[in-house]
């Protein structure tokens, strides 16, 4: 499993809430063993407790991604430092069961976890996996999704760091409403431009033939 494939667990965990909607999925055990997706021998620590603990977590992820996107460079790198401290994973080689054509392991780095309970196990899997992703490809692809009211988190990985959106959803939802807004302004333009022209013909003098 690449190192990058954690940062996701970090994206996941924000977008179950949707602040700007009212939104929040993460509302039940069974909505937070889904995050932890194929790890299901971590899933089945979960317990109501997690729920809470998840949700404030999920807070601290969420103010990461609203410096970065803020253009605060150095609170984001606090805000996942503290977490980065508080929930520490053990790096460690693993081969799974993939083997090469000589049946060797295809070995891979592979971050093990020592929680206490789910929160702590996912929480150091998410804060490493974004600390990966950031000290790779820099805290401005830490984003904010800017189709409003969505606000979801996302990674950008495009090679020009042009991402705006969290999803093609979203994309084409902003750009629609940046289309009619434009046709709006062209026509109030249009509809301004002839009551100006109207305004300034001459009238004719009362009794001119």
């Amino acid at each position: 499993m690449e190192l990058a494939y954690y940062s996701d667990y970090a994206v996941r965990l924000v977008n179950t809430e949707e602040p700007a909607r009212g939104k929040d999925t993460l509302t039940s055990v069974e909505a937070v063993r889904a995050l932890f997706g194929a790890n299901q021998s971590a899933a089945r620590r979960t317990t109501d407790a997690d729920v809470t603990r998840f949700r404030s977590v999920r807070a601290r992820l969420r103010a990461v991604f609203e410096a970065a996107d803020g253009g605060d460079e150095t609170l984001s790198i606090d805000l996942l430092n503290s977490l980065l401290l508080e929930f520490p994973v053990s790096p460690q080689i693993s081969g799974h069961d993939f083997r090469d054509d000589d049946g060797r392991p295809l070995w891979h780095m592979h971050l093990a976890d020592h929680p206490s309970n789910a929160t702590a196990g996912y929480a150091a899997i998410a804060a490493m996996g974004l600390a990966f992703h950031l000290t790779e490809y820099g805290v401005d692809r830490l984003g904010l999704c800017e189709a409003p009211p969505c606000r979801n988190a996302y990674l950008d990985t495009s090679t020009n760091r042009s991402r705006r959106y969290c999803s093609d959803r979203c994309a084409t939802r902003a750009n629609v409403a940046a289309y009619r807004a434009r046709k709006r302004l062209e026509a109030e333009r249009v509809e301004s431009t002839g009551r100006a022209a109207d305004s300034t013909q001459p009238t004719s003098a009362s009794g001119d033939r």
